[in-house]
């Protein structure tokens, strides 16, 4: 590891005394003393600015796509191609942003590029329009009606899409994707199979889901309200009169509101509630009355074969193969 590590610092290196050459800024090079961490703190501002976009990861996408990375992204259309679409994912705690650098559509022909902010999947959306903080019909930004004025979106949680439409051979376009810091991460969908996480959720009316599109077992380690309820610590299906709750939900499709009720949690608590989940989708959403500062800690992994059709066979824990 530190051999690749030393090596991509060379090579790194190696293209900044290119450019820096290129750029007639050899002078900043002339001290023998000069170290390779200080050579881009040396460099022209101009320079500094051409570096990351030259370092940017660069790919074609196909009609049917999915990003997890940063960087520019082109499609040019072969054939006609009406039903595309590309997904991005982030960190739980980053946003995504798509700028389009160049658009050769045909929007009077029909053509269309739409983003989305969050993912829809066989008619359903994540996040629902319940827990979004967007007007559905906000959440779409055509860019055949929209062009220049918004070149760029920026989404509400760690993913978003990009739907397409092109008829023409030769239509194309390109778009530059990046992540962003996300301070008070909400709706997350979870892009590994395991793994733990702190869903926190402030002072704010507003309900915020984690989705974990595995079968999994999931273990809820701690749940506060910041207050003591006399409600309680579980029940079926109802805390919903406590205006502050935690559910488990599972079912097969992303969205949130079409899910069934596992169970809610609705007293402050410490120590592991375990469940074994068999369901396409799990999800872990807190409902907050903006009351109090919630607070949910859990981690999951994958369920193997064996335990699946154990699942399967005794339906004690699951009902999503009833589903």
């Amino acid at each position: 590891m530190r051999v690749m590590e030393r090596t991509f610092r060379e090579q790194l290196f190696f293209l900044l005394l290119c450019l820096s050459v290129l750029k007639g800024d050899c002078r900043y090079l002339e001290s023998n003393d000069i170290s390779k961490d200080e050579l881009y703190s040396l460099l022209s501002s101009d320079l500094r600015r051409e570096i990351p976009e030259l370092l940017m990861y660069r790919r074609p996408l196909r009609c049917l796509d999915m990003v997890a990375v940063e960087g520019q992204f082109t499609f040019t259309a072969q054939t006609p191609q009406l039903s595309c679409a590309t997904f991005f994912m982030a960190e739980p705690n980053e946003l995504i942003s798509v700028e389009f650098d160049s658009v050769d559509i045909d929007c009077s022909g029909g053509d269309f590029i739409t983003t989305f902010d969050g993912w829809v999947m066989k008619g359903e959306k994540f996040p629902s329009s319940q827990d979004h903080p967007l007007p559905l019909y906000e959440r779409y930004v055509n860019y055949c009606d929209s062009g220049a004025a918004r070149k760029s979106v920026r989404s509400s949680q760690n993913v978003a899409m990009v739907f397409f439409r092109v008829h023409g051979a030769g239509s194309s376009f390109a778009m530059t994707v990046r992540k962003h810091v996300n301070p008070f991460p909400c709706n997350v969908m979870s892009q590994s199979p395991e793994g733990s996480y702190t869903m926190v959720t402030p002072q704010q009316h507003r309900n915020c889901s984690f989705s974990i599109i595995y079968p999994v077992a999931i273990d809820i380690s701690e749940f506060s309200l910041g207050h003591h309820s006399n409600f309680p610590k579980r029940s079926l299906p109802g805390c919903a009169e406590s205006g502050d709750y935690v559910q488990l939900l599972g079912g097969s499709g992303i969205d949130t509101s079409k899910l069934l009720p596992i169970t809610d949690l609705c007293i402050s608590f410490t120590g592991p509630t375990h469940m074994k989940i068999g369901c396409d989708n799990t999800v872990v959403r807190t409902v907050s009355s903006g009351r109090f500062v919630s607070r949910v800690s859990f981690s999951y992994r994958l369920l193997d074969s064996q335990e699946l059709q154990t699942i399967k066979l005794n339906n004690v824990e699951d009902f999503c193969f009833n589903n």
